[in-house]
């Protein structure tokens, strides 16, 4: 019976299409009512998993035959032509073997099952629950395997060595022709393994996981998981109707890899491994390499293969000729799943693109797009480290997304989540039974925020999964850099732990030194293996050397921990702090507008305004100004004036950019609705966003604002210590000495001939950049005509200008 007419003989058959878990006991063997899956390659058969664990699909009715796919081959001879060749038992299995098959505990199934030599010909045997016979087919030989018993079937074949050969399966109701899976050498090499086991092969993903190929010339795929502890792993998903009793895979050595190469699947397949803990228990595991996952809540891991052909040469090929630090640098934070409710990536890549190439952007930087369970963390728990998120799209599909954002000339930046993951019991924790990927100490695997666990980092496989897992994101999907997030929650021993909770380093102290390594090694393999990307640290505290090169130490004896960019996350709360309070108060606060000059070159930072300001209470930025709603949109604009004339890189959240009066939801994502000229009020939101386009058009044009971002003698104060006038003036510097003079106004009244000390070099200074303009709701105090300074010293300069400076404002000047 060929494959077609098997499938439509089972269509009528009880049970056919159910997803279903053998519930077969060890030595019964029951009649088949299933035939195996014809799903082509890309193609997902629907999920029976519940949220946020694995589950097996429902129990049929009656016990289901696990059947192995079909690969075409050339016809064998007919019956008739040929007599069957009578096999002979074949030597007796070995007990401990035979249970150990059953149970899911042989490390090496390869030796037992498929064909070897042994006294009087070749030994065949293979492990084929439910099925009522096999037959060996070799050309023209065919002969029939006795039957012995819970799915075990053997002969021997009085033949001089092992031939090519094929498994004639027999179940209930069809006829399967097979390769057998037990007949192929492994898929992976002694180099792979050997970096492996050293932690140092930085293409993991090339090696682990499941990678449809051609193996010694047949077509299938091989599946490898590192699973150390496990006493046995064996292979489950849509192919055998996940029941892995049949797909036992091998154990690679020293390695604690696992390996089985299965002819005949390819893309599409949904799969999960059955892993053996040390207690005999089983449980049923995501592949953490996997590059392609169900949709949440399902949690099945999908066999994949890239065929996207990119189209981002020529932006690959630039984006390294200039140091990001000393290059215009401004992002604009997006969460994909809220940004256009309902949107996928390729359709997303329709519109986002384009709207951050109209307001000046040079990057976006993407909230997590790692696969993770629970919508409402955001992505910040991820469980699918090598996934895109399937909610919006395949893997191709977002690199569809990235394309298209690189050929409108936006970058691309995504949070990378390094510190811990979750509990899920189909995911990481505990994953072959025992502390793998977390700490073996349940106090330092524990993060006491999130209820999470954090990463082992001292232990090299893990390094490993990481530190490739960055190379992964930035050579297979072409993104620009990477956010790591809570860098702060992992360097440090007693990170949000009390006084006992943790144990001092070996000198002693609280850093944790493995974090520390790790996170050194993988900003010097990120650099080396991809040029022109750059890494940014979420890192909260005072640590000594965030972006300083890892082979230079510092002053507590580290060496840097080598990153690009960190954000000033000092600068975002003073500053925010300092805008919150009323004008007549803010002269008692003028140093929180000022104090971040003083460690400003002591990295290399981003001020950002992110998604973390304006969640959970903290209202959006408009709203947290005070004031009416002109004052509140006002305040908004001076405020991000100043904050794009200051050193260091720019980031905006969504949303902010036409100063959205609520919190952002990830629910339904930005309220676009201020936008519509049907609104009475919309022209005040269309206003701020009009501001930030040119604040980003002026700041690309003006190498002051950017070029020396990192150099002290890029930035000097004109005044910084009017606190009664609430006025803050400074000069940027680009790397010919050419100045822009910002002066920000932060009090509701104008200033008239207000004096500030000027170079004398410069004869006549031209307004390029005023927030109080008419056409963003200002009040239109705007300076038309050149200024020109007067021979007056002030401010420990030889010349000065006279300005009026506007209520509320920010002011950009610059040579005329």
């Amino acid at each position: 019976m060929t494959q077609k007419a098997a499938d439509k003989k089972a269509a009528g058959d009880e049970g056919v299409g159910k997803k279903a878990v053998s519930k077969k006991a060890p030595g019964k063997k029951a009649p088949s009512k299933e035939v195996p899956s014809k799903k082509a390659a890309g193609k997902e058969a629907p999920s029976k998993k519940a949220a946020g664990v694995a589950k097996a699909a429902a129990k049929p009715a009656q016990p289901v035959a696990a059947v192995p796919p079909v690969v075409p081959v050339a016809p064998v001879a007919p019956v008739a032509a040929v007599p069957p060749l009578e096999a002979t038992p074949s030597p007796a299995l070995d007990a401990a073997d035979r249970e150990r098959l059953l149970h899911g505990t042989h490390h090496d199934p390869h030796g037992v099952l498929g064909a070897h030599p042994a006294p009087g010909g070749i030994a065949f045997r293979a492990l084929r629950p439910y099925a009522r016979s096999v037959t060996v087919l070799s050309g023209a030989l065919r002969a029939e395997l006795h039957d012995d018993g819970d799915g075990f079937f053997s002969g021997l074949l009085p033949l001089v060595e092992v031939p090519a050969y094929r498994l004639l399966v027999e179940y209930e109701g069809t006829t399967v022709e097979t390769e057998d899976a037990y007949r192929f050498l492994p898929t992976l090499g002694d180099l792979d393994l050997h970096l492996i086991g050293e932690g140092r092969h930085e293409e993991l993903w090339t090696v682990l996981g499941a990678h449809p190929t051609a193996h010694e010339g047949v077509p299938g795929t091989g599946f490898r998981v590192w699973a150390p502890n496990a006493r046995g792993v064996r292979l489950a998903g849509t192919f055998n109707f996940w029941d892995g009793t049949g797909y036992p895979m091998r154990s690679l050595g020293s390695s604690g890899i696992w390996e089985l190469f299965v002819p005949g699947i390819g893309e599409g397949e949904l799969y999960k491994f059955d892993i053996t803990r040390p207690d005999g228990s089983h449980t049923l595991r995501a592949d953490p390499m996997a590059r392609r996952t169900e949709v949440p809540p399902a949690t099945s891991s999908i066999v994949h293969a890239s065929h996207y052909e990119w189209g981002d040469e020529e932006w690959l090929a630039r984006r390294a000729e200039t140091p990001v630090h000393e290059a215009p640098f401004s992002v604009y934070e997006v969460h994909l799943p809220s940004w256009r409710p309902g949107l996928t990536y390729r359709q997303l890549a329709e519109q986002l693109p384009a709207y951050v190439r109209d307001l000046g952007f040079t990057h976006v930087e993407l909230m997590p797009v790692a696969e993770h369970p629970f919508g409402g963390s955001w992505g910040y728990q991820v469980t699918g480290f090598y996934a895109p998120t399937a909610r919006l799209g395949t893997p191709d599909d977002f690199k569809y997304l990235v394309d298209a954002l690189h050929r409108a000339g936006v970058g691309v930046l995504m949070d990378w989540v390094p510190a811990h993951f979750p509990r899920d019991e189909w995911a990481l924790a505990e994953f072959d039974g025992r502390p793998l990927y977390e700490h073996e100490d349940p106090l330092r695997a524990a993060h006491p925020d999130w209820g999470t666990l954090e990463f082992d980092f001292g232990r090299r496989e893990v390094r490993n999964f990481l530190v490739a897992n960055a190379s992964y994101w930035c050579e297979e999907f072409h993104v620009d850099g990477l956010r790591v997030d809570a860098v702060a929650s992992m360097l440090y021993l007693d990170y949000s732990r009390e006084h006992g909770q943790w144990t001092p380093n070996e000198h002693g102290g609280r850093e944790n030194l493995d974090a520390v390594a790790f996170l050194q090694e993988m900003n010097a393999t990120v650099y080396r293996r991809s040029p022109g990307v750059v890494t940014i640290a979420e890192e909260s505290t005072a640590w000594d050397g965030v972006t300083r090169a890892t082979h230079h130490p510092g002053p507590s004896g580290f060496g840097g921990l080598g990153f690009g960019l960190k954000w000033n996350m000092g600068w975002m709360h003073d500053s925010l702090q300092y805008m919150s309070h009323e004008p007549v108060h803010r002269s008692f606060h003028h140093h929180e507008m000022t104090f971040s000059m003083v460690y400003a070159y002591s990295e290399n930072y981003v001020l950002p305004l992110s998604h973390d300001e304006v969640v959970h209470g903290k209202r959006s930025l408009v709203s947290k100004m005070p004031g009416d709603w002109w004052q509140q949109r006002a305040n908004l604009r001076a405020y991000l004036g100043f904050m794009w004339a200051h050193p260091g890189k720019q980031l905006l959240f969504m949303g902010q950019e036409f100063a959205q009066g609520a919190e952002w939801s990830e629910a339904h994502g930005p309220d676009w609705w201020l936008l519509d000229p049907a609104y009475g009020a919309q022209a005040d939101h269309r206003g701020v966003r009009d501001l930030v386009r040119d604040l980003n058009a002026v700041y690309r044009t003006a190498p002051a604002l950017w070029q020396r971002d990192t150099d002290p003698a890029g930035f000097q104060w004109v005044v910084g210590d009017a606190a009664e006038d609430n006025v803050f003036a400074f000069l940027r510097y680009d790397a010919e000495g050419s100045p822009l003079l910002s002066v920000s106004n932060l009090s509701p009244v104008v200033r008239h001939d207000y004096r500030l000390g000027v170079p004398d070099d410069v004869p006549a200074w031209h307004e390029i950049l005023n927030t109080d303009a008419e056409r963003y709701g200002g009040s239109g105090v705007v300076g038309p005509e050149p200024v020109k300074p007067e021979p007056q010293a002030l401010h420990g300069r030889p010349a000065s200008v006279r300005l009026t400076l506007p209520p509320l404002a920010t002011v950009w000047l610059r040579p005329a």
